[in-house]
Parts: C-alpha cells; structure tokens; sequence
C-alpha cells in the first residue's frame, strides 16, 4: 500500500495556526436585514468586505449581530481584528439613559448587545478595532458616553444626513452620497494626525446620530467644522482603537486618508498576529 507521505510532488498545506503564513482573519458585524419583507438575514456592505481584504489585506468574516448564536469570547478567539460597521440603525437610547423616539427609529437593541460586549471585549484583550460611522458611536457608548438622536437639531450644526433630492428621496449617484462635504481638524500629534501626516482632512457625511458626552477613555481625535465629533481613540488600548464619524470603507482603494486609515489598520492586524 502506497502511504500519503510517499506520494510524489506532495505540497504539504501549512497548520491553520501557522500564525507566520496566514492572512489576518477580521471579523465584521452583520446586520439584520428582511428579504421580501419576510426573510431574515444578516448583511454586510460589500464595501467593507473589499476594503479589509484589498486595502488591509485580511481575510474578511462576517458575524451575526444576534446575542443568542454570538459568542463573543469565542470569536475573538477566532480572529485577529474587528470592524464595526456603519449601519441605518440607530444605537437604542436606553443604552444612555435616554427615553426612545419613534422618529429616530429604526432600532437594533440585537446588534447593540453584541457590538457593545465586541467593543470593550476587543480592547480589554488588545484585539484591533475599528470603528465606522455607527461603530464609532458604538464604542463612545459602550464606554459610558452619551449620543445626541439628530447632530442636525443642535444650533450651530450642519445636516450631516446623506444628500437627497428636491423631492426628498435619497440621491441616486454614489458619487455624490459619499463625496467629501466638510473638514475634519485632527489632534496635533495624535494617532490620526500621525497616521495621516497632517492636521486637517475632507471627509463625507451620512449620519444622523453622533456623539454628545464622550465615554470614559474615548480621546477626542478629530473635530468638524461644526464642532461634530468625527475621530475618536480609546485611551491606552494595547492596539488599534480607532473610530470615525465617516464612511472609511467607501473608497480606501483611491482616496489615501481612508486607505491609510485602512493600512494601518492592517498593520496592527500583523502585528497582534505575531504576538499571539
């Protein structure tokens, strides 16, 4: 008989805990979405998918925002960074003392309780974390920070709502949903400011939440021409801890603040890989 390890022209497969050959494995949170108004599903923005994996160079893995099937312990055993999407749901106000409304609605009180238990989870174990849009605002709350329902209704602020068109509809031109609207004025010397080699950037807007009261550890990194929170960091987090106000994921592939937002992010990914 003939055994396997005399076959000829054998390639041997590394170990799938060959931390030195593999690619970083990044967890993405999904979202729950109805197909037909009947199916459930969780989803992911094919966006972010691409960005992790052409610009970070991860292995993207989606994972469920549901409570009952996401272990989080367990996932963070699996992977070796996480990404907190953007998402049309709004963080449920309970979640900072906050009575609800029904014209901030849609909610998802599911995907609340798992990112905000991913978030702390991530930087008490030094797992790299990234905040986009509603992620960032994610990680303000599960630090005790407050969001305002709509940064739009406070005087002094812009809409920084998706653009739309006379009639009230959304605007059919990607183009012109995610082009850049406002400036962004980063901390002298902070992790952006260091990450991006300069002080100020142009960012795009489509968020009605933001950030009120800023949680325990959540360093305020950068600020908008309006005064709208738009870049945090959590204080002394063992790794990347970042969050931003914008939509990073739409186009790291060309525009270089969000690529190297997303290379670093990268970096950081090898680098608790390795230490592992």
């Amino acid at each position: 008989m003939i055994r396997p390890e005399s076959w000829p022209n054998e390639k041997r497969i590394p170990a799938r805990d060959d931390h030195i050959m593999r690619r970083p494995v990044v967890g993405i949170i999904g979202n729950s979405h109805r197909i037909e108004n009947r199916f459930p599903v969780q989803a992911v923005g094919e966006r972010n998918l691409r960005a992790v994996s052409e610009v970070s160079g991860a292995i993207p893995l989606m994972f469920p925002s549901i409570p009952e099937i996401t272990d989080v312990g367990a996932l963070l055993d699996l992977v070796d960074g996480v990404v907190l999407t953007g998402a049309r749901a709004n963080v449920h106000p309970t979640r900072f003392n906050v009575d609800p409304c029904e014209k901030h609605e849609p909610y998802d009180v599911h995907r609340d309780d798992v990112a905000l238990a991913v978030a702390e989870a991530c930087v008490v174990r030094g797992v790299p974390l990234f905040g986009i849009c509603r992620g960032l605002q994610e990680m303000n709350v599960a630090f005790g920070g407050s969001l305002h329902p709509e940064i739009r209704e406070l005087p002094g602020r812009m809409n920084h709502r998706m653009p739309r068109l006379e009639n009230g509809d959304i605007h059919p031109d990607p183009k012109v949903i995610f082009a850049d609207r406002h400036e962004v004025r980063l901390t002298p010397g902070g992790a952006f400011a260091r990450i991006l080699g300069c002080e100020t950037i142009r960012v795009n807007s489509l968020h009605g939440q933001g950030i009120l009261e800023p949680g325990r550890r959540v360093v305020i990194e950068g600020v908008a021409e309006d005064g709208t929170i738009e870049a945090i960091r959590i204080a002394d987090a063992p790794s990347f801890a970042l969050g931003v106000q914008w939509h990073a994921e739409y186009d790291p592939q060309k525009n270089p603040i969000n690529r190297a937002l997303f290379e670093a992010f990268g970096q950081a990914l090898v680098e608790y890989r390795r230490a592992i």
